[in-house]
């Protein structure tokens, strides 16, 4: 498939991952400093904050699919004249 055709959000899950993996990394080592993170990650200001960037990258991704339309658009119909 071509980079226009694959599912954009995928990359969205990329955080979230890394941070399953240093826990569990974390969690085997000490499972006190691991239920450490899990509480830290439950905090307000880091849910908070995780929040709010899910919303703003949700945003910009809607925004950048519709420029790859946009473009799309214009090199079938400009370039290729269909």
């Amino acid at each position: 498939k071509s980079i226009f055709e694959r599912d954009r959000r995928d990359w969205l899950v990329i955080p979230d991952a890394i941070a399953a993996y240093i826990y569990e990394t974390v969690n085997k080592m000490s499972p006190r400093v691991g239920q450490f993170l899990a509480d830290a990650a439950q905090t307000p200001v880091v849910v908070g904050t995780r929040t709010f960037l899910i919303r703003e990258t949700s945003k910009l991704t809607l925004l950048a699919e519709q420029l790859m339309e946009k473009i799309k658009n214009l090199w079938y119909t400009k370039v290729l004249g269909y």
